[in-house]
C-alpha cells in the first residue's frame, strides 16, 4: 500500500501474512525492484536473498545511513515499565533526547503516532535519520520482546540497556516463559562492552539477566544495590523517596505515584548518573518529568473524584495499581477493564480476581476483542472469583460513560487496559477509538 514509483519492496514474512503475496501490488503501485527469499520471473529486477527479515536490517541501515557512533542508544525492556521509564528518561534529558514507544516518537516539540511499540526496520531507521537531522544525538527506546523475536532489533548495539521486571506475559507469541525471557535477554547481550547494563535486584529473574549482560552492571532495589531504595512515603499528589547512593543518602519528591514508579524513577536515575550527569543535577530534573500519557494518568476535568487511566493490561500491573489505590483512597473504587482477544487467555482469571477482590464495582467490558466473543473474555475473567460484584457493558463507550455517571466524591474510577492507544481492535479491522477521548467528551458535551 506503501509503495511509489521507485521503491524497492521486500517481502518480509510477518506475524500472519507473508509480503509474497502482495508483489503483483507493489510492481502495479511502481515497484522498482524486488527483495525475495525466491526467484519469480517479472520485467522489473528481482533480488533472491536467504533470509528476508534479516537482509531488511542490513538494508534499512544502509539506505538510511545509519551512524551508530552519532547516537547514545538507550534500551528498555520488561513486562511492565517499559513507556514510563524511556518516557521519563526523554524528559530529563530534554531537547537533544528522542523517544520510540508505545507512545509514538517525541523529538524536539513533535510528536508521532507510531503502529508498534519497536517499529519495524525500515520504519526505526528511518525515524533513526529523522532525529540526527534534528541533532537529537540520544536516543530513548522501548526494545519489546517480540521485536527481539522478529527480528527488528538485529545489528543493534546499546550504550545503555535497563531490565525493569520480568512477569509472565505474550505468551501467545513466546510460547513458554523461557522463550520470553530469552528475547529479553538480546537487551543486555547487546549492550556495547564500555557502555552499562542496569538491572533489578529485587526482580524473581535478577540472576538470570546478571550472568549474561554486558558492560558495566548497575543495580537498583530494596536489597544491596548500586541505587538502593531505603524508605518512601506514597502520598496522593506525590511520592516521597530516600535512595543511597554512594554511601550517601538523597531525598527525592517525585510527582510519579506507586511504588512500582519508584523503581522506574531508579532506572532513569541510573541512566542519567551513566551519562555523567551529577545527582543534584538528576534530583532538580525530576520536576520536569512529565506522566507519560496512559500510564497512571491523573485526569481533572474539575470533578469531585479521582479518574485513573491506565494501561495495565496484565496480573502484575493489575496488582501493582491496585496496592497503591488501597493505600490513598478514601471512598469507593470503580473499575472499568477488559482483556484482549486472540491473547494470552491464562492471565485472564487471576487478573478478574484482583479487580474484583479491590474494587466496589467492576464494569467488564471489551478491550480488543479481535476475535474473540466479548462475553466469553469476561467468562474466562470471572471464572476463579465467587464475588458477584460486578456486571457487563460489552461496549467500551456505555462502560466508561456508565462508570463516570455514578462516581461520587472522593471516589476512584479506574479505567484500565487501553491506556490511550488510538484504535479498538475488533475481527480484523483496527477501529478509531481512545479512552481519553471517550472521558473528554463525557465532561465537555
Amino acid at each position: 500500500k506503501d509503495v511509489v514509483s521507485g521503491d524497492l519492496f521486500v517481502c518480509i514474512k510477518g506475524v500472519t501474512k507473508d509480503r509474497k503475496e502482495f508483489i503483483l501490488d507493489a510492481v502495479k503501485n511502481g515497484a522498482s525492484a524486488i527483495v525475495t527469499d525466491e526467484d519469480i520471473n517479472l520485467d522489473i529486477p528481482v533480488i533472491v536473498v536467504n533470509n528476508i527479515n534479516d537482509e531488511l536490517v542490513r538494508l534499512s541501515q544502509k539506505f538510511y545511513d545509519f551512524d551508530n557512533t552519532f547516537f547514545k542508544i538507550i534500551a528498555t525492556t520488561g513486562t511492565n515499565g517499559k513507556t514510563t521509564v524511556a518516557s521519563i528518561i526523554k524528559d530529563m534529558i530534554g531537547n537533544n533526547c528522542s523517544y520510540i514507544g508505545t507512545n509514538g516518537i517525541r523529538y524536539k516539540d513533535k510528536h508521532e503516532n507510531i503502529v508498534n511499540t519497536t517499529p519495524s526496520p525500515d520504519r526505526l531507521y528511518k525515524y533513526f535519520k529523522l532525529f540526527k537531522d534534528n541533532d537529537c544525538n540520544i536516543i530513548s527506546m522501548e526494545a519489546s520482546s517480540e521485536a527481539y523475536l522478529r527480528n527488528r532489533l538485529d545489528n543493534l548495539k546499546y550504550d545503555i540497556g535497563i531490565v525493569t521486571n520480568i512477569t509472565v506475559d505474550h505468551l501467545n507469541a513466546h510460547k513458554t516463559i523461557d522463550n520470553y525471557i530469552d528475547c529479553k535477554k538480546e537487551l543486555v547481550r547487546n549492550v556495547k562492552d564500555n557502555g552499562y547494563s542496569i538491572l533489578n535486584t529485587d526482580d524473581l529473574y535478577f540472576n538470570d539477566f546478571l550472568t549474561i549482560a554486558k558492560g558495566n552492571i548497575l543495580t537498583y532495589g530494596k536489597k544491596e544495590s548500586t541505587l538502593q531504595i531505603i524508605e518512601f512515603k506514597e502520598n496522593i499528589d506525590n511520592t516521597l523517596i530516600t535512595l543511597k547512593y554512594n554511601d550517601k543518602l538523597f531525598n527525592i519528591n517525585s510527582p510519579l505515584k506507586g511504588e512500582y514508579n519508584i523503581y522506574n524513577l531508579c532506572c532513569a536515575i541510573l541512566c542519567l548518573l551513566s551519562l555523567n550527569y551529577n545527582f543534584d543535577d538528576i534530583i532538580a530534573r525530576i520536576k520536569s518529568i512529565n506522566i507519560p500519557e496512559g500510564r497512571f494518568e491523573v485526569l481533572n476535568f474539575n470533578q469531585d473524584y479521582n479518574i485513573i487511566l491506565d494501561y495495565a493490561h496484565n496480573t502484575d500491573a493489575f496488582s501493582k495499581i491496585f496496592h497503591y489505590i488501597n493505600k490513598v483512597k478514601k471512598n469507593k473504587v470503580i473499575t472499568v477493564t477488559g482483556s484482549a482477544g486472540g491473547r494470552d487467555k491464562e492471565k485472564r482469571p487471576l487478573m478478574g480476581r484482583i479487580a474484583l477482590d479491590n474494587s466496589d464495582l467492576v464494569i467488564f467490558t471489551m478491550d480488543d476483542p479481535r476475535g474473540e466473543n466479548v462475553n466469553d473474555i469476561i467468562n474466562d475473567l470471572v471464572s476463579c472469583s465467587n464475588k458477584t460484584n460486578y456486571i457487563r457493558i460489552i461496549d467500551r463507550k456505555d462502560a466508561i460513560k456508565y462508570a463516570l455517571s455514578i462516581a461520587k466524591k472522593d471516589d476512584f474510577v479506574l479505567i484500565l487496559g487501553k491506556g490511550r492507544d488510538n484504535y479498538m481492535a475488533i475481527k480484523n479491522k483496527y477501529v478509531p477509538y481512545n479512552d481519553y477521548d471517550v472521558i473528554k467528551d463525557y465532561f465537555t458535551k
